[in-house]
């Protein structure tokens, strides 16, 4: 867990292939100074080495100008202080610009995974710290100067000096505070288990190798749960807290422990995938189109995309004020100011959380409803309990149940709450298990609806109508699961779950709520394929890309930058070694292996089967239902100002066991951005059909 430093010399190619430790490697992108590793790569330099370049540069010219326009006689009280502190300056300016040429000089030099010719980084960072020195001195003395014996100066002079001691102590903090930034809490240097037997089986069997990485385990683990804790400083310290603390620490220590990518290094490799990528995605066929549902071939597709529409609309609504105000910014505001502190309503009826009525008046304005058509709302929001609401759809003759998704940092604590946990349901053959956060959350809400009678209440007004229920994101997981709860009790009911989070079911219970679950999906929404099967195969594959560059990282992530923001031919941007055989990128590389602190069970040679279904580690969980997949119809680069056009296709959940990285995978994932994209099907579809399905009827897409 980041223990390699300057100690471990680089090992040769054949010595990685023939003789792999689980505990430790060769050296890793994770600089060693100072007696320990930190969160910063020695590539990583370049960019913040030569914006200050510039700024030392521009401060060195205008210090020089001021000394030659002067031509070093100043007529003021203290001029021999000034012109020491002047020349003194110049002196330590141009020490620390040639020290910061180095410095972007080295630090462009190399690829990730081939840190030796920059082998000579951490004795420029050690001569930087030390010119830190002078120029605190400096700054010191220039303070001084302006204090006691600036008064008689020339004010352009003083201003001046004042200017270079602010700058000083600006460079001086921003500096603090990037130290406090790259600080890895994990990067204390530890001694090592005595015994290092070239071979990994002996190394994990033996007893002290087992205690030193249960040890390091541990550690980690407790540096997460405390980076939690003063993240969510201001939540209250209770039993449900401490257990999510504790879950997600374990999760996140087991899924980082096994690597040492700097953010840096992440952010590279996802330029590169997303390029990779894009190129794959121009050169294969078209996917194939699945025919219709397969839970029911009757339905129609386009029937199923105006219920979507419909349903949307109350899972967009359970938001409450604040995806109101934000998709009706210049009129939201004016509708609800006059109806929070009015549209109050019965205490039993509105529980925690909406003291003004905004919440409820945004609702009201969102959906059509009336007042009398609500049954329940809940705005009560702790972790692993979502807010929900119950009302009565006359016009879909149906009693609905929408569900929140994630809007705090509670419901963010159920999200990341992702181990497995057993759901039994009667009647269903095969492992019942799922998101233990999400189904945590839709048995508070089944306990609600049932225990409290709610159902019963709404029923006695409505016995015919049927039971709907919906969500987005958080919200379309909880209702998912919720609907697989209920389903024996009301086995007419249908959910509608928009955006749901991947790892949710497993596939017993995935095949099972496909006779009343659709799920929606668009674009290339992140949330949908986020599990962590899926999140250990990213990682596996940004291992793998980054060790097959042969880029320095600083061209990596402008070519990338450059790649979002005006696109272009990916295949400009090589992610393979040049001149290497096709068979050589099978093999393990040496690039491959520096980025693995210890064999976990998670992790396989990056040249065996990368299919996250081949992960041992974790147990798969899959999307709720039938899936209808809505995409962009037309070139993936279009004008910000161009209308866009969407067609929908029936999926699968085996289409969604891969993370797609591009930079609509958020923003496919915004509620707003999901329903105007049903909205822009249903009011276009008499021009959205294929013309396939116009006339064979066999391809049932919009």
């Amino acid at each position: 867990v980041g223990l390699v430093g300057e100690a471990f010399p680089p090992c040769s190619a054949e010595a990685i292939l023939s003789e792999r430790s689980p505990l430790f490697t060769c050296k890793m992108p994770g600089m060693v100074v100072f007696g320990r590793r930190w969160g910063i790569a020695s590539d990583d330099l370049v960019f913040p080495g030569s914006f200050e370049l510039f700024i030392r540069i521009l401060w060195w010219i205008g210090t020089m100008v001021l000394f030659i326009y002067h031509k070093g006689h100043f007529e003021c009280n203290g001029r021999a202080v000034l012109h020491s502190y002047l020349v003194g300056l110049l002196v330590v300016l141009a020490l620390i610009i040639l020290s910061l040429c180095a410095i972007v000089y080295i630090s462009a030099q190399g690829t990730i995974t081939n840190p030796g010719p920059r082998r000579s980084m951490p004795a420029l960072v050690y001569l930087r710290a030390i010119l830190y020195v002078p120029e605190l001195v400096w700054a010191c003395l220039g303070a001084v100067w302006v204090s006691d014996d600036g008064r008689g100066c020339d004010p352009a002079t003083v201003g001046a000096v004042i200017s270079a001691v602010v700058a000083s102590w600006i460079i001086l903090l921003f500096t603090a505070v990037g130290v406090v930034f790259v600080f890895d809490p994990l990067g204390n240097p530890r001694p090592q288990p005595p015994a290092m037997e070239p071979l990994g089986v002996r190394d994990m069997q033996s007893s002290e190798g087992t205690q030193f990485l249960s040890t390091a385990r541990s550690l980690a683990v407790k540096v997460w749960e405390s980076r939690l804790r003063l993240l969510c400083c201001c939540l209250p310290q209770d039993e449900s807290s401490r257990a999510a603390f504790s879950s997600i620490s374990q999760l996140f220590s087991s899924f980082f422990s096994d690597t040492d990518l700097v953010p840096s290094d992440i952010a590279a490799g996802l330029a590169l995938l997303h390029q990779e990528q894009d190129k794959m995605e121009r050169s294969r066929d078209p996917d194939v189109v699945v025919p219709h549902s397969p839970s029911s071939p009757g339905e129609d597709l386009e029937d199923e995309l105006e219920k979507a529409t419909h349903w949307m609309q109350f899972a967009a609504a359970a938001y409450g004020w604040p995806l109101y105000i934000y998709s009706n910014l210049f009129t939201g505001p004016c509708k609800l100011s006059g109806d929070c502190c009015m549209s109050r309503v019965a205490e039993d009826e509105i529980v925690g959380g909406d003291h003004l009525g905004c919440h409820f008046s945004s609702i009201l304005q969102t959906t059509g409803l009336q007042y009398r058509d609500f049954i329940h709302v809940s705005f009560h929001n702790q972790i692993y309990e979502i807010p929900f609401f119950v009302a009565l759809d006359h016009k879909r003759e149906a009693i609905l149940v929408a569900v929140r998704g994630t809007l705090s940092l509670k419901d963010v604590l159920t999200d990341l709450s992702a181990e497995c946990e057993n759901l039994p349901v009667e009647g269903v053959l095969g492992a019942c298990y799922a998101h233990k956060g999400i189904s945590q959350a839709a048995g508070y809400v089944y306990k609600r609806l049932v225990n409290d009678g709610i159902l019963n209440q709404a029923f006695s007004i409505a016995p015919e109508y049927k039971l709907v229920i919906t969500g987005h994101s958080l919200g379309a997981g909880a209702a998912s699961v919720l609907a697989i709860l209920l389903r024996n009790s009301f086995p007419t009911l249908q959910c509608y779950a928009f955006s749901p989070p991947g790892g949710l079911l497993s596939k017993a219970l995935a095949d099972y709520s496909k006779d009343f679950v659709v799920s929606v999906v668009l674009g290339k929404d992140l949330v949908p394929r986020l599990s962590i099967p899926n999140m250990e195969d990213l990682k596996r594959k940004l291992l793998k890309i980054v060790s097959n560059c042969n880029k320095p990282k600083y061209r990596i992530l402008l070519q990338g930058c450059w790649y979002e923001l005006f696109g272009g031919d990916p295949d400009d941007c090589p992610t393979e070694m040049d001149n290497r055989r096709e068979q050589e990128l099978s093999q393990p590389l040496l690039g491959e292996e520096s980025l693995i602190v210890r064999h976990s069970s998670s992790y396989q040679s990056l040249g065996s089967d990368e299919s996250p279904a081949h992960t041992p580690a974790h147990l798969p969980l899959f999307l709720p239902g039938r899936i209808l997949h809505i995409t962009e119809d037309g070139p993936t680069r279009r004008s910000c100002f161009s209308q866009v056009r969407y067609r929908a296709d029936w999926s699968n959940e085996m289409a969604f066991r891969s993370i797609l990285i591009s930079p609509r995978m958020l923003t496919d994932h915004m509620p707003d951005i999901v329903l105007r994209a049903l909205g822009t099907l249903t009011k276009d579809k008499p021009f959205s059909l294929c013309p396939s399905s116009l006339s064979d009827s066999q391809h049932n897409a919009i």
